[in-house]
């Protein structure tokens, strides 16, 4: 699984030397960034989660909903940044080899990459490993020419030296080389699934960044949002107080807020 055609970044600044030699000015953004960015202003939910902190949106999640909306700890930001988008979801079991030749392994998890729209979060569940490879470089590519935010998986992922390279966004719980063919078939796409500890469903709202990754129930985003926006515009206020006080639990006590 090895990409031997010009890369991304290569193609991009090749283009971007035309636009220069030809008078144009500004930056040139990517073809699968630009589409990502449209979708964000074009849903209020999105853009505004965008511009909250996940530590506050886990918080507002159990405030709102009673529940624990945040992925298990070793859910790790593996390659790229912060993400924050609509999920769509794939699920993958066990299988024979007759049941996992390269055609079947990931059909369902390639079909989900393949019908996503911009600004959308791929999630792929393998049940029960932590030990065979999810998505590689090619799926990557893929996910990356469809403008897809990025992909949180509760499995394994490879090729981590080509991902790191593409900047696609990548949250899993760990790494290896092994392949899924052989040991594991999708069996379904845009299905509630349980990723790492949390349920989620194809629709509902991503927030992760280097602390973990938070779940978002689609019927009560808006709460949600609102909530966490609260607890930002709270600890905005704490900052000059501690420091004008010099303590900690003078803050708490006013502010009501750890």
């Amino acid at each position: 699984m090895r990409i031997v055609n010009m890369s991304r970044s290569t193609r991009w600044i090749i283009v971007g030397l035309a636009l220069v030699a030809a008078g144009a000015g500004g930056m040139v953004v990517g073809a699968a960034q630009a589409p990502a960015a449209a979708q964000a202003e074009g849903d209020p939910l999105i853009a505004g989660f965008k511009s909250t902190y996940p530590a506050s949106v886990s918080d507002a999640v159990e405030i709102v909903t009673g529940k624990n909306g945040t992925m298990r700890y070793d859910m790790k930001l593996m390659t790229g940044s912060n993400l924050v988008g609509r999920a769509v979801t794939a699920l993958a079991r066990p299988a024979t080899p007759a049941e996992s030749t390269a055609a079947i392994a990931t059909k369902h998890s390639g079909e989900m990459i393949d019908q996503a729209r911009p600004g959308e979060v791929g999630v792929i569940v393998m049940e029960g490993t932590l030990d065979i490879a999810a998505m590689g470089n090619l799926m990557a590519t893929a996910a990356m020419e469809r403008g897809m935010a990025g992909m949180v998986v509760d499995g394994a992922i490879r090729d981590m030296w080509d991902l790191r390279r593409m900047g696609l966004t990548v949250y899993a719980r760990s790494k290896t080389p092994r392949t899924t063919v052989g040991h594991y078939a999708t069996v379904a796409r845009n299905v509630a699934v349980e990723c790492a500890g949390v349920t989620v469903r194809p629709g509902d709202i991503i927030v992760a960044d280097e602390d973990g990754v938070v779940v978002v129930p689609q019927e009560r985003a808006a709460e949600i949002l609102k909530e966490a926006q609260a607890i930002d515009d709270r600890e905005r206020g704490m900052y000059p107080f501690i420091r004008e006080y010099k303590s900690l639990q003078k803050a708490i006590e006013k502010f009501n807020r750890i």
